[in-house]
């Protein structure tokens, strides 16, 4: 269907909206940890649940490029991968990593941890601009020799190891928590133990959770104390691991329900989800949604229509995956909405917090920008054309903002592939008519 849709895609309002039920894909960063985990594993593991996107088929190709038998069912969402027991088979491999930055944080740990060779990673033009010199110093300090190519703490990136010898690394985390859940997927297979120290904030924690989550799936043993993560020494157990729909891709259903006033349930997530951007819902509730979780599935109602309340702050620096999806919202609400504690998403696909103030004023909205997020004070909608900057949470989000008001087209609708290749399929089943 992303080789049909016009560009730029024209939004169409949906009048009369009851509601729907829809059951996102699997979650890219389940899918990602759970690869990395398998790999490092002894035996065969079997995935389900798998997104099948632009970044995941990174993680795939370059497992496979590093010598690992993947079988991926991209039809029935499965892989099965044979995993590498500590060791690598490649002791050479380049990967292109595109904009992938789950993929190219993980790998470099991974490969730093269980590679016995030389190894090149690089992306597109905007992964040479994502930072990723943090986690390469803590490499550097656990015996790996890995470099920032054009010495400017970022990709391209040369990684010669003879594997990671343990001890203790200090690991910033201020800019992406990928980095120490990086770190805490690849210690398995140190040589001695592996103590992590994260000085100052840490960013979107859930993350790390989910990391912990994913590993003791597999068996692997992680203990905490006072900022320090320990792991020893131990080989992942292949296993059997079900992925859950993506929590973030669910948040743009949710605030369907919110600005139409309808009611959504998203079938699949419910009270034992890992995934942190459930707290999105936290949100909504306080904008005047009906949020209603059970075991299987999560129902919310928006307030009848779409009357929501502003005059609030929200600090989504845990969440910040779902920041943009408030920022579309917000433009419906009573009075202003500020999000806060996003800084670290200046360095995601695009700078997020300048992105969406760009594109809101241009749908004659009145933003302020701020060091670490920003303030939407609603505004009439003005038609208007709205720049993605290839980055998929852009046009998802954005897209929101055309099921409520006339003249929002989204250029390079396209851009969704890089993990919800369905999405617009699925915002047809929303609203009940083609795009």
């Amino acid at each position: 269907m992303l080789d049909s849709l016009p560009d730029p895609l024209p939004i169409t309002p949906v009048e009369g909206f009851g509601g729907a039920t829809l059951r996102p894909p699997g979650s890219k960063s389940l899918t990602n940890r759970a690869l990395a985990v398998a790999a490092l594993a002894e035996g065969t593991s079997t995935l389900t649940g798998v997104l099948d996107s632009d970044d995941t088929r990174v993680m795939l190709n370059a497992l496979t490029a590093l010598g690992l038998d993947v079988d991926h069912n991209p039809v029935a969402a499965t892989v099965r991968i044979t995993g590498c027991g500590g060791e690598l088979p490649a002791n050479d491999a380049g990967l292109f990593c595109e904009n992938s930055g789950t993929s190219i944080r993980f790998l470099t740990a991974l490969i730093a941890a269980a590679g016995r060779g030389t190894y090149r990673l690089d992306g597109v033009a905007r992964m040479r601009q994502r930072p990723i010199g943090d986690l390469v110093d803590a490499l550097n300090q656990l015996g790996a020799e890995v470099t920032c190519d054009l010495a400017n703490g970022c990709p391209p990136l040369t990684v010669h190891t003879t594997g990671l010898s343990g001890g203790t690394a200090t690991v910033e985390s201020g800019a992406s928590s990928q980095f120490l859940s990086a770190l805490m997927m690849a210690a398995p297979a140190a040589r001695g133990p592996l103590t992590l120290r994260v000085p100052g904030e840490l960013v979107s924690v859930p993350y790390v959770v989910m990391t912990r989550r994913v590993l003791e799936a597999f068996g692997v043993r992680v203990s905490e104390e006072n900022g320090l993560f320990h792991i020893a020494p131990q080989t992942p157990t292949a296993t059997e691991y079900a992925v859950e729909p993506d929590a973030s891709a669910a948040s743009y259903w949710f605030a369907a329900a919110a600005i139409l006033g309808g009611t959504v349930t998203v079938e699949g997530l419910g009270t034992g989800s890992v995934q942190g951007d459930m707290d999105f819902l936290r949100v909504l509730r306080a904008m005047g949604c009906e949020v209603r979780i059970e075991e299987e599935k999560t129902t919310v109602t928006g307030p009848p229509h779409g009357r929501l309340k502003g005059g609030q702050t929200f600090d989504m620096g845990p969440i910040s995956d779902t920041a943009q999806t408030a920022a579309a919202v917000a433009v419906f609400a009573d009075g202003p909405t500020t999000v806060t504690g996003i800084a670290h998403a200046r360095h995601k696909e695009t700078d997020r917090v300048a992105a969406v103030v760009t594109e809101l004023r241009k749908l004659g909205q009145e933003c302020e920008e701020h060091a670490d997020g920003f303030t939407i004070v609603p505004k009439p909608v003005t038609p208007a054309i709205v720049h993605t900057y290839d980055d998929h949470r852009m046009a998802m989000s954005f897209a929101l903002i055309g099921l409520r008001e006339n003249g929002v087209q989204i250029a390079d609708p396209g851009c969704v592939a890089k993990t919800y290749p369905g999405f617009w399929q699925d915002l047809q089943t929303l609203t009940g008519r083609e795009l």
